[in-house]
């Protein structure tokens, strides 16, 4: 899609009139009226709605403008990040991470940084979510990737993508028989389960997902360390219920089978947060945007498996 036929739509959106939007963009109004029959040919779709009054979006023309404006900020961070001299952007910038994430995104991101910009020293804070929601609330991070859309009303939050929930045991279990690949929600239930304690976020969805199968499940102990609680299951035994960076946390994936629940597909958000721009330097501009690319690249090159990266509903792009 042209890049420029987006800016001229999301102007024209805003500008409320073509012949206003055609002063602004210093085009004459035929050829930008051109341009945007061009766009609604590409998508299919009628875009916007012309009256005497002027012009408003239609339903899927608010949808695009919604994603347009998400991507246009994307694309105008990636320009002026490329445009920086790396050795000129200095400053210290905290990075808040649940244990899940910091297991498949922490190193790439510490030596990314540190080989690409040399100025920014960065600090990676690594903790339970329900603590990382509280030191974003309180502005101890400057940037953070959390699984709750409303953890800190102040950030800019944005959808970054959605984990798979699975059941995983160790490779030599004798829980499930080595041919299944899948579990019912009621078959996981009834598994010795070690989880994390009711206050966490996944462990409050898994509830609601027991709950709503009318299923009680089978606690064999309650950990709220991740570290620990994959030790617990590959030295003493049971299961749990982890996303696949969850699990990468023990090390290795090679020593744990991850089946999917096959009548209760659980997906776990996180998003993207940054203090407001006013308050946000060079710095962790920078680190929000290497952040997310970085992320993309491991999705992407099935580094980071089980997962579906995400772009945003109109409600949750927020500036």
């Amino acid at each position: 899609m042209d890049v420029r036929r987006l800016k001229y739509f999301v102007q024209i959106v805003e500008s409320g009139s073509l012949s206003k939007a055609s002063r602004q963009l210093f085009i004459v109004q035929p050829a930008l009226s051109q341009q945007m029959t061009r766009l609604e040919e590409e998508v299919g779709k009628p875009l916007l709605v012309r009256s005497v009054r002027g012009v408003v979006p239609t339903e899927n023309g608010e949808a695009l403008y919604h994603h347009a404006k998400f991507v246009l900020r994307q694309l105008e961070e990636a320009v002026q990040v490329a445009r920086q001299d790396y050795a000129s952007v200095h400053g210290r910038v905290t990075l808040g991470l649940a244990p899940s994430t910091s297991a498949i995104v922490g190193l790439p991101m510490l030596r990314h940084i540190k080989e690409k910009y040399p100025g920014i020293l960065l600090n990676v804070v690594v903790g339970l979510p329900i603590y990382m929601e509280e030191r974003a609330r309180q502005s101890q991070v400057d940037v953070a990737v959390l699984f709750s859309k409303t953890a800190a009303s102040e950030f800019t939050v944005e959808p970054l993508l959605e984990e798979e929930v699975f059941l995983v045991v160790p490779v030599d279990s004798k829980l499930v028989p080595p041919e299944r690949e899948s579990l019912t929600l009621a078959e996981v239930a009834a598994l010795p389960l070690v989880l994390a304690s009711p206050g966490h976020n996944l462990r409050r969805r898994l509830n609601v997902e027991f709950e709503r199968a009318n299923v009680e499940p089978n606690m064999m102990a309650e950990i709220d360390s991740l570290q620990l609680m994959m030790r617990y299951v590959a030295e003493i035994g049971g299961a749990t219920i982890q996303t696949m960076a969850g699990t990468r946390a023990a090390g290795s994936l090679d020593g744990w089978r991850c089946l999917s629940i096959s009548d209760a597909r659980i997906m776990r958000p996180s998003y993207l947060y940054a203090l407001p721009v006013q308050k946000l330097s060079q710095a962790s501009a920078v680190v929000r945007t290497e952040l997310r690319q970085i992320v993309h690249s491991l999705v992407e090159s099935g580094a980071w498996r089980g997962v579906r990266l995400t772009p945003p509903a109109p409600e949750d792009v927020q500036d």
